[in-house]
């Protein structure tokens, strides 16, 4: 179950045997030129004033690195690494330094190397990262998949896969930035306030790059969804159609075409070991306290895949690379938060480090993390909660994806489904500091659709979206599953397949109503009802939330504020049509004396009682 979350489409070769997976050091040679400086380029005004520049180029780490005058910046220092062909600078960029290029120079090898480092200024503007809270509702699309809004970087004939192959679920099918830029008013339709990518950053593999996690470069945006410089231009394009932009990412690993895999800076830059060691996709093993050592071990160092070599988050200069690399994306684009793959995986003393760091620049960021776990303690765990630190970690993650919810969620609406598993899902939020940071889904890209787990069931899926779009949190909504998407998690990948209508030459168009059947209508036509009215109504965003104990299979719960309003739920797990007697729920009725049905508008004058049909959801605004 676990190795799908970055993909279950990657059980292909690496690009070498297993013994040859990690090259000895290069023979020393003199520097011919740089191939390239990470970070790409850095600003002024940043409140952690040390910089470190990784340094690429042939032979580079046999020269001597030096930096012209340049007032408010020092060079710290150099450090040379395993392999030749790597050389670290450390700076100092002070708060009085301004925008402009740093004079470096390379002595020592044939020629005398130079390069100019830039250094921008930083954006001023305090609104420009927005961060994503329970106010926003959640798009979760794969690019590649999603629409396809320009043809001329289909094929890059620089990468590996430079084709389209629409009939194979391995191959890139073609979306991109312009695809989804030009189904803005789509999204925000059915009241979606942020998108989520799958990752956009490089990721040049030989097969199934297309869903991103496996990256084959930190600070470049994959050629195929559009340049780096687009990627920034869409998130502000986003913005600017009141939309945020939450950027997908992976800490544990990178993809086995990464430059610093195929030309590794160090041993200790990645995770080794004797012979292919998977991870054993064991959370547990981080708080057991009777653990092992060894697990442990090999839950946070093991690979993740044959083709994700493990990074090593605890060599400081590696943690360094990354911290640096995520502060970057966001000053570069403006985004608005991050979703962590494989959260669990990585270091945890990292992780904490990595979190702090963001988090002191970017205070409004937002980030939830995916922690596929098997209960609501061990999820609690890696997000913000109430627990002691083990073993000296405590997270400071301010959400996670939450797992127990889903699971919940489809056991509730199964056939003989039991709403009770709903109900004890957010029981446990007294563990965390905030359960309402965390992120509410119905199904996503490694698992079965939701419309195929119900059996194709219009009404089970209509109280799926009810539910999703009026509990507690930050609803997310997987592409397509609005206009009854299907098929099941397999090696087919067939949950990942093409949104219809986002293609050349394609059948149908679902982005219209047109296009769209009677039942996908319905559905989508359920989803915009509720995400507009959700939009527009705090008490579904900030409202407290009350909750009953389902009694024959119906589950009822309250959100309301200090400012008058309450929305009364009702889920009916049954397929028949139950009468329930609102006594029961005097402290939230009290006060109010009718009600509106949101989704229908119908007037419900009494609240002694309600009718609530069979394998439906009742959604009640109240009316003093």
């Amino acid at each position: 179950m676990f190795l799908l979350t970055a993909g279950f489409l990657l059980a292909v070769a690496a690009p070498r045997a297993w013994a040859a997976s990690f090259p000895t050091a290069a023979p020393a040679a003199p520097a011919a030129g740089i191939t390239r400086i990470d970070p790409t380029f850095w600003w002024v005004g940043m409140k952690n004033p040390k910089l470190q520049l990784l340094v690429h180029g042939p032979g580079i780490a046999g020269s001597r690195a030096e930096l012209a005058s340049y007032p408010g910046v020092t060079l710290d220092g150099t450090q040379k690494l395993e392999s030749p062909n790597y050389l670290l600078i450390n700076l100092t960029i002070s708060a009085a330094a301004q925008p402009g290029r740093l004079k470096l120079t390379f002595t020592g090898g044939k020629a005398k190397l130079k390069y100019d480092y830039e250094l921008r200024a930083r954006s001023t503007d305090k609104s420009r990262v927005q961060g994503i809270n329970s106010t926003d509702f959640i798009y979760f699309l794969m690019p590649d998949r999603f629409a396809n809004g320009d043809l001329k970087n289909d094929v890059v004939k620089s990468t590996r896969v430079n084709h389209v192959a629409r009939d194979s679920m391995y191959a890139r099918h073609g979306g991109d930035y312009k695809g989804i830029e030009q189904h803005f008013d789509y999204l925000k339709s059915m009241g979606v306030t942020a998108i989520w990518p799958t990752p956009v950053t490089e990721n040049d593999m030989p097969r199934a790059s297309y869903h991103g996690y496996a990256l084959t470069d930190y600070y470049h945006s994959d050629p195929r969804y559009g340049t780096t410089a687009e990627y920034a231009q869409f998130v502000q394009k986003a913005h600017q159609n009141g939309l945020k932009v939450i950027h997908d990412v992976v800490l544990n690993h990178l993809g086995s075409y990464h430059y610093l895999f195929l030309d590794q800076p160090a041993k200790d830059w990645l995770n080794q070991w004797p012979k292919f060691t998977r991870s054993n996709y064991n959370s547990s093993a981080l708080n057991d306290p009777y653990g092992a050592g060894h697990d442990r071990d090999r839950y946070n160092k093991g690979w993740f895949d044959t083709t994700m070599p493990d990074v090593n988050q605890s060599n400081p200069l590696v943690a360094t690379y990354l911290i640096q690399n995520f502060i970057w994306w966001v000053e570069y684009t403006g985004l608005d938060g991050y979703r962590i793959d494989t959260y669990p995986y990585s270091d945890p003393k990292f992780l904490m480090d990595w979190g702090r760091a963001l988090l002191d620049e970017y205070p409004q960021l937002g980030m939830f993390g995916e922690a596929w776990v098997g209960s609501t303690a061990q999820q609690a765990f890696f997000a913000r909660n109430i627990l002691p630190p083990v073993d000296g970690f405590k997270a400071n993650l301010p959400g996670v994806l939450d797992f127990q919810a889903n699971y919940a969620i489809q056991d509730a609406l199964k056939e003989k489904g039991n709403v009770t598993k709903l109900y004890e899902a957010l029981q446990g939020d007294w563990l965390y500091e905030d359960a309402t940071r965390n992120v509410l889904f119905m199904d996503n890209h490694d698992m079965s659709r939701i419309y195929s787990v119900l059996g194709e069931s219009l009404p089970r899926l209509k109280m799926g979206f009810a539910w999703l779009l009026t509990s507690r949190g930050i609803p997310q909504l997987y592409y397509g599953t609005e206009i009854l998407m299907k098929n099941f998690a397999s090696p087919d990948g067939l949950v990942r397949a093409d949104f219809p209508g986002g293609f050349a030459g394609d059948k149908s168009n679902k982005f219209t109503a047109a296009g769209r059947t009677a039942p996908e209508n319905e559905a989508f036509d359920y989803v915009s009802k509720l995400g507009t009215y959700r939009r527009s109504h705090p008490v579904l965003q900030t409202g407290r939330l009350m909750q009953f104990i389902p009694e024959q299979g119906i589950y009822t719960y309250f959100r309301y504020n200090e400012q008058g309003e309450t929305v009364m739920v009702m889920l009916n797990s049954n397929p028949g049509e139950k009468t329930v007697d609102g006594t029961r729920f005097a402290e939230r009725l009290t006060g109010y004396s009718a009600g509106t049905e949101v989704v229908s508008g119908a007037a419900i004058p009494d609240l002694k009682s309600f009718r609530v049909p069979g394998w439906s959801a009742l959604v009640v605004e109240l009316k003093k």
